[in-house]
């Protein structure tokens, strides 16, 4: 269950600088040379300060081709040597497009080496527009350093130019747009090919779950027959007192869809508060790809914003003693107004090795993007006997370490709750909304997102709203 795992993690974000491992991983991917690729974008890059204690890397994107170029589907990657033991923030200080529609975020090379062991990956989100055939977004004037604010040294990063005082194209970093490579020169050995558009082979066979959610309500004996259990029992994580609320578990169609919501609610009470779960009533999901679409929502469906609320797809299972290495815990979480000592929307996925609950001490690793994720995600794990690979919306997101890998099997999880009352006063009721369209788990096999995609459609086509061929023991 959620319980004690679950109720723990407001203190991991309060004791962020006291974790044991807080490492900062995403995709591996890096971009060709840009004589290698069809260039269409490039990037002028100048070094906007030398303080010691933080890196100021500026970028413009210009667009070199011929026609216009989404910005949302830019991604530009800024890559450092990490100093010992070191994590590292992320700020936007100015951009000619708003630092509202940037995003940051940090990931670790599959190959180190002697200059690059980390990078900065810049984004920008839809509200950022599109680049025409030779525009450019104006500066990007972006920041970061480490957690503890301790000095950092550049002089051994891979990106870094300190004699580019003024803009000029610099290869050193690199890009891609749509994930195809189109711009620079990764560090040695990690240069990547472009990812495949679709799959090459019919969607996989094997054990595997796949849920449509074709439900009638949160009674319907068939959620039970399923192997699910709509949560009811009281307890954490989230605001003492409040109810776990089974009848805000609801079901609907969507166009021809089927849509399973969770809405949690509260009027500024732990009374009235109502958060939402429904999980898997086995623990027998352990290697292979877990997927869901999933609708994050950063506004109230009535009633004012500002609460502390996490919407969540995970897997978990129970840590049988403080420390015990077969914990497992792989997450999906959406904080879209802040807590945990961020301010704002934020992304976090993390892979749990184990934990001690009191002295608190932590052993995971984490990626995150500081950015609104309203809407329709399609969220994959992958897990096999090497690494953890987070995928957002066919883009990789988190790559995590095998010591993080699970030694026991888990259970399928999602739920919504708030963290505390501290994020809106008022006694006016409010509510929230999270959608889940489907979720599928292939036992021992890592698919890509487009595979999951095949695997979905096939599904549907065939009719089959729900299947469960998973053993009791994975």
């Amino acid at each position: 269950m959620r319980n004690g795992p679950g109720s723990r993690k407001l203190r991991i974000r309060i004791a962020f600088a006291a974790a044991t491992v807080i490492g900062l991983s995403a995709a591996a991917l890096t971009a060709l040379p840009a004589a290698a690729a069809d260039e269409s974008i490039a990037i002028r890059y100048r070094q906007g300060g030398a303080g010691g204690d933080q890196a100021a890397p500026w970028f413009t994107v210009v667009n070199t081709g011929a026609t216009s170029v989404p910005l949302s589907q830019v991604k530009v990657r800024y890559y450092f040597k990490a100093d010992p033991g070191a994590s590292y923030r992320y700020a936007c200080d100015w951009a000619v497009r708003g630092c509202t529609q940037v995003t940051g975020t940090f990931g670790t090379l599959a190959n180190p080496t002697a200059t690059a062991d980390r990078y900065l990956e810049v984004g920008f989100t839809p509200g950022a527009g599109s680049l025409a055939p030779g525009a450019d977004t104006g500066d990007v004037q972006l920041r970061f350093h480490r957690s503890n604010w301790q000095p950092l040294n550049q002089s051994d990063d891979y990106s870094f130019g300190p004699a580019q005082t003024t803009y000029a194209n610099w290869s050193k970093v690199t890009a891609t747009v749509g994930g195809a490579p189109v711009w620079g020169t990764a560090p040695a050995g990690n240069e990547p090919t472009t990812p495949p558009t679709g799959p090459t082979t019919p969607p996989p066979t094997g054990a595997a779950l796949f849920d449509d959610f074709d439900y009638t309500g949160h009674t319907d004996p068939a959620i039970n027959s399923h192997g699910w259990s709509v949560r009811s029992n009281a307890g954490g994580p989230g605001v003492p007192g409040a109810t776990w609320a089974p009848e805000n578990v609801t079901f609907a169609k969507e166009g021809t869809n089927s849509i399973m919501n969770l809405r949690s609610s509260t009027a500024g009470t732990g009374e009235s508060t109502r958060h939402t779960e429904i999980l898997t009533r086995a623990s027998k999901f352990r290697n292979g790809t877990y997927a869901a679409r999933v609708r994050f929502s950063d506004a109230p469906v009535s009633g004012p914003d500002g609460d502390r609320v996490v919407q969540t797809f995970f897997t978990i299972n129970d840590l049988k003693a403080p420390m015990a290495d077969d914990y497992a815990e792989y997450d999906f979480e959406y904080l879209p107004n802040g807590g945990w000592g961020e301010p704002a929307n934020i992304l976090y996925t993390t892979s749990w090795e184990t934990y001690r609950p009191d002295p608190w001490e932590a052993v995971n690793q984490h990626s995150e993007s500081r950015t609104s994720y309203a809407g329709w995600h399609d969220l994959v794990l992958t897990i096999d006997d090497n690494a953890i690979v987070y995928y957002v919306d066919g883009q990789e997101f988190g790559r995590h370490d095998a010591r993080y890998l699970p030694e026991r099997p888990m259970s399928i999880n999602f739920n919504q709750w708030l963290i505390d009352l501290a994020g809106q006063a008022s006694t006016t009721p409010r509510s929230y909304d999270q959608k889940v369209d489907y979720v599928l788990h292939m036992k021992d096999q890592v698919l890509t997102p487009a595979q999951v995609a095949a695997k979905v459609a096939a599904y549907r086509s065939a009719g089959t709203s729900f299947e469960d061929s998973v053993p009791a023991t994975s």
